[in-house]
């Protein structure tokens, strides 16, 4: 049993019985870079970042389906160890100018304004879109999702 299965099981062990336990996850590392998976996956644990956003173009080039109200993920750090596991609790597709102030505010990076927060993931979707050809506009339709720590590394003794 790999490490993420057994995170998994590890979590549906705090469940009801009665939790079918072949319920689909998904295994996902925040950001494009080892140091970034682990700069975000701690603000998840802090409760600081409780929103995620990607643009609908790299779901599109990957021919994924969209996130879903009650998906579960397992976030991985920047060594691919999970750190926890979170439900989507809101999925809503928005341009990327007319996201606002609060959900910047909810992906809990730099100093959570939305002026920072434009800036900042111009810089990273100019990034992740060149690898599938495409450039950052203004009105690209962006995946905008909430979501909650539902389990989390049981903390250890000292």
């Amino acid at each position: 049993m790999t490490t993420i299965q057994h995170f998994w099981q590890q979590y549906l062990q705090t469940l009801f019985p009665s939790t079918d336990a072949n319920q689909s996850y998904l295994v996902e590392q925040f950001g494009d870079t080892p140091e970034l998976a682990n700069r975000l996956g701690h603000l998840i644990l802090e409760g600081n970042k409780t929103a995620t956003c990607s643009v609908l173009w790299e779901w599109e080039a990957e021919q994924s389906p969209l996130p879903t109200v009650g998906a579960k993920t397992i976030v991985l750090d920047g060594n691919e160890i999970p750190i926890c596991i979170i439900e989507t609790v809101e999925v809503n597709i928005y341009p990327f100018d007319q996201v606002n102030a609060q959900f910047a505010y909810d992906e809990g990076e730099d100093d959570r304004t939305l002026e920072s927060w434009r800036q900042e993931h111009w810089k990273y979707f100019s990034r992740v879109l060149a690898k599938i050809g495409k450039e950052p506009t203004l009105n690209m339709p962006l995946v905008c999702e909430r979501f909650q720590i539902v389990y989390r590394t049981p903390k250890r003794q000292p």
